[in-house]
């Protein structure tokens, strides 16, 4: 019976082994983990993904920061500007997706993204609506630029002087973000009705969208979980002079596929950067309790063309390009001669933080990322970081340039965030938590096995011992005289 029982034992000790050994080998209980979240990330009306994706829940803010010029007379004459960072001013960001279509047997879903954004004055340093900023005066720098070496020159120079506009202008923040009617665009607007009277730098942009997006739903791959595949009823852009600079590729930074290897490129379409660009693996971490893994913004989506000569189709007219960190996107911003980059050049060529005094590029504060969880894909710590700047120069035609240097001259940049709300992360940990211990089967039953296999050990060395051991009369011969 000890020996039965002994067998036993043993044979339920090495059968558990092997069947953990063979289920963590196969990954059996992985893939039946990894094929629920791919079964459950699509964009199917009435499911928790589509919902988030219909109307995502954390909070998202944009901060606006801004570059006061403080010495405008002396940079007229040649020296190098000195400006000084005003900000955060803070609106709430609602960026609810409306009017749905599930396209082509649900397999594709178009929708508007319209922003909103309300003020937060308790995470504010002022009042956007007194608080005055010394700039670059934008409309007056685009209208030189646009009619110089034109008919237009002439009739340009004089409206200049009358409206007793300079290369500077003294607005509220309010009207630097939201808009102002400008008298010198008021004017070329009656001429060019494709001219909006109207500057600001986020002019149109508060209760609008930027046009409708084509996502693929993912229902026949994971992989293609929310990809844009057409904005604005186009399936690639024109700005730019090659078609891998023209492609749309990737999500809007919202959402992504599941399963995200730290190998892969993160792509991202922004209507901002009229552009695609991709992110890559930077770091590991944790957000709420929630593992990350947290993508920047490759050195390469912004190098220039003697290190990424793939980017030379973003140098418009082609082979003016900028340099390093920087992004000229005046074709898709009416001509005006804006560039873009990350906040106080960061990552730029140093010769763009050397030309303006109170550049303070910093890493933690200035870098684009996104903390996305590995296994569901979701979002839970992001921040968009992007500087608008504007090129000046000395123009002979317009004396008001005076003696400026050639600059790329900061403006403003933002901070748009958000962070995962603690509703959703505790949902997110549970969900977690039920995958682990799906995943963590095979080693229970290996230390089932172990278990097993101790109590087989202790069993046989207690049988061995007792058969070592006899009495006197088993000792005593078996034939006695």
């Amino acid at each position: 019976m000890k020996s039965l029982c002994l067998v036993t034992v043993g044979v339920l000790a090495m059968t558990l082994l092997i069947a953990s050994i063979s289920l963590l080998v196969a990954h059996v209980f992985q893939t039946v983990v990894d094929l629920q979240v791919k079964q459950g990330t699509v964009l199917k009306n009435g499911t928790e993904t589509f919902e988030a994706w219909e109307d995502p829940p954390p909070p998202v803010y944009m901060q606006f920061y801004f570059f006061n010029v403080t010495n405008p007379l002396e940079v007229l004459q040649g020296a190098s500007p000195l400006v000084e960072e005003i900000g955060p001013y803070t609106y709430r960001e609602y960026r609810p997706r409306v009017h749905i279509q599930f396209l082509d047997n649900g397999t594709k879903v178009s929708a508007l993204n319209p922003k909103t954004y309300v003020f937060e004055p308790q995470k504010s340093v002022g009042d956007p609506e007194v608080d005055l900023i010394r700039t670059v005066n934008i409309p007056a720098v685009t209208a030189m630029e646009w009619t110089r070496s034109t008919p237009l020159q002439f009739a340009t120079e004089v409206l200049l002087l009358l409206y007793q506009e300079s290369l500077f202008t003294v607005r509220s923040v309010h009207e630097l973000l939201w808009g102002y009617k400008d008298r010198l665009l008021s004017t070329i607007h009656v001429l060019h009705p494709e001219i909006d009277p109207v500057f600001g730098l986020f002019s149109k942009m508060n209760g609008t969208d930027d046009g409708e997006y084509v996502f693929l739903s993912g229902e026949t791959n994971y992989l293609n979980f929310s990809r844009i595949v057409e904005w604005k009823g186009k399936e690639s852009l024109s700005w730019w002079t090659t078609e891998a600079c023209n492609m749309i590729n990737g999500t809007d930074g919202t959402s992504f596929h599941p399963l995200i290897s730290k190998d892969e490129k993160i792509y991202i379409f922004s209507s901002d950067f009229c552009r695609s660009l991709f992110l890559v693996y930077d770091s590991s971490g944790a957000v709420a309790g929630v593992p990350t893994f947290r993508f920047v913004p490759s050195s390469m989506v912004f190098a220039n063309t003697s290190v990424n000569p793939a980017n030379a189709g973003f140098c418009v007219p082609a082979g003016n390009c900028p340099g390093t960190g920087v992004l000229n996107v005046s074709v898709c911003r009416q001509g005006a001669p804006i560039f873009l980059s990350a906040p106080h050049f960061y990552q730029a060529d140093p010769k763009f933080v050397e030309d303006i005094q109170g550049m303070r590029p910093r890493k933690e504060y200035h870098e684009t990322f996104l903390d996305i969880n590995p296994l569901t894909g979701l979002v839970l710590q992001a921040a968009k970081r992007m500087q608008v700047n504007v090129h000046v120069r000395k123009l002979p035609e317009f004396f008001e340039t005076g003696n400026i240097q050639t600059l790329i001259f900061p403006v403003m940049y933002i901070n748009e965030s958000v962070l995962i709300d603690e509703a959703s992360a505790s949902k997110l940990r549970h969900v977690l938590l039920e995958a682990s211990v799906v995943t963590g089967i095979p080693f229970v039953i290996m230390a089932l096995g172990i278990v097993f296999g101790i109590v087989f050990t202790v069993l046989a060395c207690r049988s061995q011992g007792t058969s070592e051991e006899s009495t006197e009369e088993e000792r005593s011969p078996l034939i006695r005289t």
